[in-house]
């Protein structure tokens, strides 16, 4: 039930193609292809001193970072936590929060002894802010949804950046908001400021997204702006909604089906609840409870525990997965501490092969979004590409960067050993930064089109 063949990834892989083109042609489309206005590549010698504030999931991060030339950087960085209650409190009073946070970090990095800060001119900032927005320019963006567990009052359908500008008026922080970027598009750019083989930035973790560059000539949606058709310009796939309107490529189980069906948000983001982080640990519970209810597992014991939707994390299932021991001793101390149950041999055998079946359906999902994005640019015909990756299904899952390669051959042959992932830089604080230098330098230039 959970095998991909290579002859389905194939399919899914044209399916994909067609749905990433789409985007690019018409607005609204399921995939929607985000232009980011980020233009061209980092050339690896932007330098200078820039802030980035990153709004994550659980903290607020304000870095420093000095890019330095030669694909090099420093960066110096603070953590601020935010309460459950500022998440769906007063939309204003969050970005009041931000603000008072960046003003206590050049508190503490720009100040003389006689406290005078020591910024000569407005310092350029990158505002990391991973929600999905819609941009008309690089430092604009309106928020068409929170996720993640936010829902601050008076946000939805406003400008983020003039929201967080409000508050850093009010806090007298002497900044200026050059970019508002996605943490797919940092990742991307950070990159390949290292290393320039990169093609695509992509995040599987919690949800998962890719970002990559595209030419304008082969976005038909943005032509009424008359840009130059050979300029290059990022692209934030928000790739986790293919196949929602369609449900004709994605090998879907009963289970996918479920939780699709009692999620918070049905008939969204169904590729993403196949290979997220936040949704393998539900596949392993649901197909147990299936197996309970039909007198395989357990027997005679009380599983009431397991009833309770999502209380199988995903960690778990990494954990089963990497139990190495002839017993399965950390399964066996997994179901008795976490769910009061005792497991036997045959029990905690087939569990692991569970764990596997789910992990390698997810890797090999995921490389079918790559290899998509691969094959509409022909990166392969030019000698392969670099795909940095983050999150922490693909840094902390077991041989899941290795079942993604094995994917790729299986989908493309040889040839898909010339695609290489590997971990990603910090795109939410280094990305930030880059970002913010080259559009600074367009800005200079006079370059951002009209909108």
């Amino acid at each position: 039930m959970l095998a991909v063949t290579p002859q389905r990834m194939r399919m899914i892989v044209e399916g994909f193609i067609d749905v990433l083109e789409l985007g690019l042609e018409k607005e609204g489309q399921m995939v929607p292809m985000l232009p980011t206005w980020v233009f061209g590549w980092p050339t690896g010698e932007e330098k200078g001193s820039y802030l980035a504030v990153d709004l994550g999931g659980t903290n607020l991060r304000v870095c420093e970072v000095e890019l330095e030339g030669n694909g090099k950087f420093a960066i110096t960085q603070s953590k601020y936590k935010l309460t459950d209650e500022q998440k769906v409190g007063d939309g204003q009073a969050l970005f009041d929060f931000c603000a008072e946070c960046l003003a206590s970090f050049i508190q503490d990095h720009y100040t003389n002894e006689d406290g005078s800060v020591l910024l000569d001119k407005d310092i350029a900032l990158g505002f990391t802010f991973s929600y999905p927005c819609v941009q008309e320019r690089i430092d604009h963006g309106l928020l068409l949804r929170w996720t993640k567990g936010f829902g601050a009052a008076g946000v939805e359908g406003q400008d983020v950046v003039e929201m967080f500008k409000k508050s850093l008026q009010k806090n007298n922080v002497p900044v200026e908001i050059t970019a508002l970027i996605n943490d797919t598009t940092g990742t991307l750019m950070a990159s390949h400021y290292v290393d320039p083989r990169t093609r695509m930035g992509i995040i599987f973790g919690t949800g998962c997204n890719c970002a990559y560059v595209e030419k304008v000539k082969n976005i038909p949606k943005i032509a009424h702006l008359g840009l130059p058709g050979d300029a290059e310009l990022a692209i934030n796939c928000e790739w986790g909604a293919f196949d929602s309107e369609t449900k004709e490529y994605l090998p879907r189980t009963k289970y996918d089906i479920h939780i699709d069906e009692t999620s918070n948000k049905p008939g969204q983001q169904l590729f993403e609840k196949m290979i997220a982080g936040l949704y393998l640990g539900e596949v392993f519970r649901l197909v147990l409870c299936d197996m309970i209810e039909e007198g395989v597992l357990f027997h005679g014991q009380n599983t009431y525990k397991l009833d309770k939707p999502f209380c199988f994390d995903t960690a778990l299932v990494s954990l089963i997965e990497a139990d190495s021991t002839d017993e399965l001793l950390t399964v066996i101390g997994l179901f008795s501490h976490f769910y009061s149950l005792e497991t036997t041999v045959e029990e905690r055998k087939f569990f692991k092969r569970l764990a596997v079946a789910i992990g390698t359906r997810a890797a090999r999902l995921s490389a079918c979004g790559i290899a998509a994005v691969c094959s509409k640019m022909g990166y392969l015909e030019e000698g392969g590409c670099g795909v940095a990756t983050d999150g922490s299904l693909y840094n902390k899952y077991p041989k899941f960067p290795e079942r993604i390669h094995e994917a790729l051959v299986d989908i493309f042959g040889e040839k898909g050993r010339l695609i290489h992932t590997y971990h990603a830089e910090d795109g939410s604080g280094v990305g930030a930064a880059i970002i913010a230098a080259m559009a600074q330098e367009r800005k200079a230039k006079g370059l951002y089109p009209q909108v």
